[in-house]
């Protein structure tokens, strides 16, 4: 199993896919990556992109920063 920091709260979620499933039974991903019309990624858990609005933007997305900061982002497995 593969895991992945997500750049909005920081906890470590799973990736799926790639030589780490090669081995184990295949699961869902914990998170996806967010491609910007400006050639920008950020990989972010789906707690995270819950949060985001409608077409967010590099604001919408500091602001999930920032809540992450205010809530509890041990960077652990839930």
């Amino acid at each position: 199993m593969t895991t992945d920091p997500c750049e909005g709260c920081g906890r470590r979620v799973r990736v799926a896919g790639g030589i780490g499933d090669m081995w184990n039974a295949p699961g869902p991903s914990g998170g996806m990556t967010l491609e910007y019309d400006d050639g920008r990624e950020e990989f972010l858990c789906f707690d995270c992109i819950e949060a985001l609005p409608d077409d967010p933007n590099a604001v919408d997305v500091a602001a999930v920063d920032g809540d992450a900061a205010d809530g509890d982002a041990a960077g652990e497995d839930p």
